[in-house]
């Protein structure tokens, strides 16, 4: 299953926005030491990237991604000095071994065909005693506007289940991840749940994202015709719950994990 991630503007309108506030959280609990070289991995649009810059302090932050989109929409969104972006795969870095000091992952290694050989290339860069960090979102049930579209889309297409991330990913489901990391040889690994709330003003504001041919969910709706499209709305503009103002509140959550070299 291949899922379209060529669109700095739309992914940052339909998940970006959102894991701003889990990344957020995550490098508070990740908690590294100032003046540090930093490695995002999976940096997509820059969302990570710019809040170690924001908070932590860091010497250089090495930002990789494996789609040149979007790389390109990060550089132009970035003149600090500090920060180099560059296109690369997770597992094969390109990077000097025990050279960084804190290495971070979010919302990325579900994406990547194995996962246990991303973690093994972070370690081979981190600097001995250095950190490593990644999360994930909860896809199979914590992750709620993304639950009410799947659900709707199997009730309207059975085959939609082939695109459901819930299903597909199994490091996403509670425990997978730090399982991972163990498994992988780090010390000291603590686990944590990041719940955040995904407001939106009003159901256009909620289902407009899903157009924007970013993810799985919006490659699923390509595939669609008008007929079906239009039945999928329907039946998530009468079951999502509503305020009476019109907004819609629901709770968005991600796994994260950190260990020591």
């Amino acid at each position: 299953m291949s899922d379209s991630w060529e669109n700095g503007f739309a992914y940052d309108q339909f998940m970006g926005r959102w894991s701003k506030l889990v990344s957020e959280e995550f490098l508070t609990w990740f908690a590294a030491p100032s003046g540090q070289s930093w490695l995002d991995v999976g940096s997509g649009t820059g969302n990570l990237t710019k809040l170690i810059l924001k908070t932590c302090q860091p010497g250089i932050v090495v930002s990789i991604d494996s789609s040149p989109a979007f790389i390109s929409h990060a550089k132009k969104s970035f003149t600090d000095p500090l920060v180099n972006f560059s296109v690369n795969n997770a597992q094969t870095l390109g990077l000097l071994s025990k050279s960084i000091n804190a290495v971070v992952s979010g919302l990325v290694l579900n994406f990547v065909p194995k996962p246990e050989a991303a973690i093994e290339e972070m370690m081979r860069v981190t600097k001995p005693g250095g950190k490593i960090g990644a999360f994930v979102w909860d896809y199979a049930e914590g992750m709620q506007f993304l639950r009410y579209f799947w659900d709707a889309a199997i009730a309207v297409d059975q085959s939609a289940a082939a695109f459901d991330e819930g299903s597909r990913f199994n490091i996403c489901r509670h425990g997978q991840l730090e399982r991972v990391f163990q498994l992988a040889g780090l010390q000291q690994v603590e686990a944590k749940s990041i719940e955040i709330k995904t407001l939106f003003k009003n159901f256009d504001d909620y289902w407009q994202p899903f157009l924007g041919n970013v993810g799985a969910a919006p490659s699923y709706i390509r595939r669609l015709g008008k007929n079906e499209k239009q039945k999928l709305e329907d039946l998530l503009r009468n079951t999502l719950p509503t305020n009476q103002n019109g907004s819609i509140s629901l709770s968005a959550r991600a796994w994260a994990v950190k260990g020591i070299v």
